[in-house]
Parts: structure tokens; C-alpha cells; sequence
């Protein structure tokens, strides 16, 4: 289907913005035709340039988990930002945000807020190398946290090879001290903290991941790293830029009764405006300047409007039961997929855990990037498509996971079914 305005827009976008787009994957590289441009969201749904509603399952990647344009978030902007939208000096929302979200979540005394994932990410591991005094750090194939340098790795010869860059632009020094394990292989973490004693400074991850579709880490192996951590001395950091304030009040921490020594924000936590946050007990905290030496700084971290924006979602989220009502949408959904794609004699594979749900069309069980990249893409791309033109939208890329919004009602998702059914005879 040809959306006219929407390619309209996308020609004219190109002409001055690299790709038509401000992050890759809105491209539609890896599902082919024009990215949709979305003119207005309420609630569930997402409005287009061509006057189309569509059923939203990315939340704007996560952060819309009350819906689209919620009304005590709005409200909470509006009224802020007529006080002014940013000073560049302190404000009292701040500690309220920063109080509410300490209680909120376990294991935690202090917090810094910044303006996204990728800088929350960057600077955990900054913080981590400095209070460790060791320059490696751990990451696996599949997780992603953003795209500063450290991060943009891909794997090796061996197990205990460093990584080399995939990116033009990172450099060879720095990919260096980026090691690349599998996740949910504890057997290869092992054998990294062997062949580099002494020198690793953290391990990171994605406690549950999202960015190889939804995948649930295996019984034991979180506790493993913990263990592995605690025996050579380096930390354990949770990037949950897209599961904290998402699969449950303190996130996977509380979810999985594993602690980690620092954890990331993002998404959630600004109520869908540009922030994040990384946050840990105080003996870390305590080197971050101006307290110690490690260095962080923003001019716009701890603006009013994303503060706003963020102490209005939390408070709503620290006061109801959207965790079970969500999880109880998203198993409902998992049932009627299921049924819809056995139904048509679909090969596929469901992961889901709470509020984040994945389908992907491989056999077997998918547990790590490996076995997440032998799903079928041509089958993919007819899936997405074949759901857009029925009015459904999901991330445009087989590696995303959906998210699910609380505002999406049972009839939407007895809607978004009878959708895969449809599209499913044709795969």
C-alpha cells in the first residue's frame, strides 16, 4: 500500500536530513517501502499524514505505557513549561523525581539524570571504570545501549578475542576494551573474566533485551553474572533504558530478585519527553563529580519539562496496577497470535515477559542473537506490511520488540488478532 502523503514527506526529508530520518531503524531498510510519518497519537492509536488510524505496539519504543498524550503528563508539561522550559540551574522537581524513583526502585541510593539512554549508558560505564580503576567492560551480542563508541561492537574470532568495531567512525582503540559475550551464556563470561584477570571493569546488559526482539534471560543466568561480578571485582550494570518502570516498580531488579551495582533509565521515566538516568548506591555515586572525579556533565539534564513530564508518570505508575493489567493484555495477545499464526501452519516462535512480547519466525526456542538471526525476514516483511495495511503497527524491524500500552483496549486487541490471522494465510 502506498500512504501518498506520507512518501510525499519522506522525498522531502531526504533532501535534507540523513536517510529522511533522526534514528535508522524509522527508515524501513529492513522491511523496504516509506516509513509512515505519524501526525498526531492518542491513547492506543497513532493518527498518519494520510488519515489513517493504526493501532500502536512500539509506544514510541517503550515510554508511552499509559498511552499516547496522557492527560496528567500533558497537563504537567503545559504547566511547566509556561514557568519557563529550562534554566540551567537547579529545581526542587528534581529531588522529587529523583526521591520518588529511589523508593521505587531497589538497591539504589542516589541518581543522575541526563538526556537519553545512550548517555546513561555511556556514563554507567565511565562511573564503573572509574570506580573500579580498570578500562575493559563486558557487553553481548544482541543488547544494545546506545550508540556511544564503546558500544558499537561486534564479536571476535573467539570467546576471548577483543571485539572490533562495527561502526566506520569507532575506533580500533576503543573497541579494544569492549569484550563480546553470548547472551545467556555464562560458560563464555567465564571464560572472559579468565582470560583478562583483573581487568574488567563492569559487565552490561540487558537484564531482559529488546533489541533482538524480546529475549527473557534463562533461570540462573542473571544470578550467574552477579556471581561472576562479585568474584572479580567488577560491577554489574543493568541498562534498563526499556524494562525499568516497565515490567514492574523497580524493574527487573524487583521482577527477577537480582541486584545489580548500577542501573540505567530512560523511556519511562520522562513520560516520552528526551531523558534518562543511571542511578546506584552511594560508595559508587559518591566518585561522580562534583562529588569525586569521574566527569559528567549536561546542560539540559534535569530540564523542568522532561522532570515534569517524568515525576507525573511515576507517581501514576508508583500508585496503580498497570503491571498485571498489562501483563494479563500482553498474555492475551501471546494466546490469540498463537492461535491465529498455528492456525494458518506459520513457523514462529512467541517470547514475552510482562508488557513486552515478540514473534519470531524461526523454529525452536530463541534465547541470543544467534538464534534470533536465523528467523525468516522475507516472512517478516510480509508480516509487517500485510498487519500495516490492516491497521496495526509494529517496530519495522524483526529485532524490536513490541510494546504494549495500557490504553489499548481488549477490542483493540481482538482487532489486532483477527489482523494476524488474516496476514497469516498469506505468509
Amino acid at each position: 500500500m502506498i500512504y501518498k502523503r506520507s512518501s510525499e514527506l519522506f522525498v522531502a526529508a531526504q533532501k535534507v536530513i540523513p536517510g529522511g530520518v533522526n534514528s535508522p531503524v524509522r527508515a524501513f531498510k529492513s522491511v523496504g517501502g516509506d516509513p509512515v510519518f505519524v501526525k498526531e497519537a492518542k491513547g492506543a492509536y497513532l493518527y498518519d499524514e494520510d488519515g489513517r488510524r493504526l493501532i500502536d505496539y512500539i509506544a514510541s519504543w517503550g515510554p508511552m505505557i499509559l498511552g499516547h498524550a496522557h492527560k496528567p503528563v500533558v497537563d504537567a508539561v503545559i504547566e511547566k513549561a509556561q514557568k519557563g522550559t529550562s534554566f540551567g540551574m537547579p529545581t526542587e522537581i528534581e529531588t522529587k523525581i529523583a526521591e520518588l524513583a529511589i523508593s521505587m526502585v531497589p538497591g539504589i541510593d542516589k541518581i543522575r539524570f541526563v538526556n537519553s539512554g545512550t548517555e546513561a549508558c555511556m556514563s554507567a560505564v565511565r562511573l564503573a571504570r572509574g570506580f573500579s580503576g580498570r578500562e575493559k567492560i563486558i557487553k553481548f551480542a544482541g543488547c544494545y545501549h546506545g550508540h556511544s563508541d564503546s558500544f558499537l561492537i561486534q564479536a571476535g574470532s573467539g570467546a576471548v578475542t577483543f571485539g572490533s568495531p562495527n561502526s566506520p567512525g569507532v575506533t580500533a582503540g576503543t573497541a579494544k576494551d569492549t569484550l563480546l559475550a553470548d547472551y545467556n551464556n555464562l560458560d563464555n563470561v567465564k571464560e572472559l573474566f579468565e582470560a583478562n584477570s583483573g581487568e574488567i571493569a563492569a559487565i552490561i546488559i540487558e537484564p531482559v533485551a529488546g533489541n533482538m526482539g524480546c529475549i527473557l534471560p534463562a533461570e540462573g543466568f542473571l544470578q550467574g553474572l552477579r556471581e561472576l561480578c562479585d568474584a572479580h571485582g567488577a560491577l554489574l550494570i543493568f541498562d534498563e533504558v526499556m524494562t525499568g518502570f516497565r515490567l514492574a516498580k523497580g524493574g527487573v531488579q524487583e521482577l527477577m530478585d537480582v541486584r545489580a551495582d548500577i542501573v540505567t533509565f530512560g523511556k519511562v521515566i520522562g513520560g516520552g519527553l528526551p531523558v534518562g538516568a543511571f542511578a546506584a548506591r552511594t560508595e559508587i555515586m559518591s566518585h561522580l563529580a562534583p562529588e569525586g572525579p569521574v566527569y559528567q556533565a549536561g546542560t539540559l539534564s534535569g530540564n523542568p519539562l522532561a522532570m515534569a513530564a517524568g515525576l507525573a508518570m511515576l507517581t501514576e505508575l508508583n500508585n496503580s496496577d498497570v503491571f498485571e493489567s498489562l501483563a494479563k493484555k500482553t498474555e492475551y495477545l501471546h494466546k490469540g497470535i498463537d492461535k491465529a499464526l498455528t492456525d494458518s501452519g506459520v513457523t514462529f516462535t512467541i517470547n514475552r515477559i510482562g508488557s513486552m512480547i515478540s514473534v519470531h519466525f524461526a523454529e525452536g526456542a530463541v534465547t541470543d542473537f544467534k538464534s534470533a538471526a536465523v528467523g525468516d525476514n522475507d516472512t517478516f516483511k510480509k508480516f509487517f506490511h500485510g498487519l500495516l495495511e490492516e491497521g496495526i503497527y509494529i517496530a519495522p524491524s524483526a529485532y524490536e520488540s513490541w510494546f504494549l500500552n495500557d490504553a489499548v483496549s481488549y477490542e483493540d486487541l481482538d482487532e489486532t488478532i483477527a489482523a494476524v490471522a488474516k496476514v497469516g494465510k498469506t505468509l
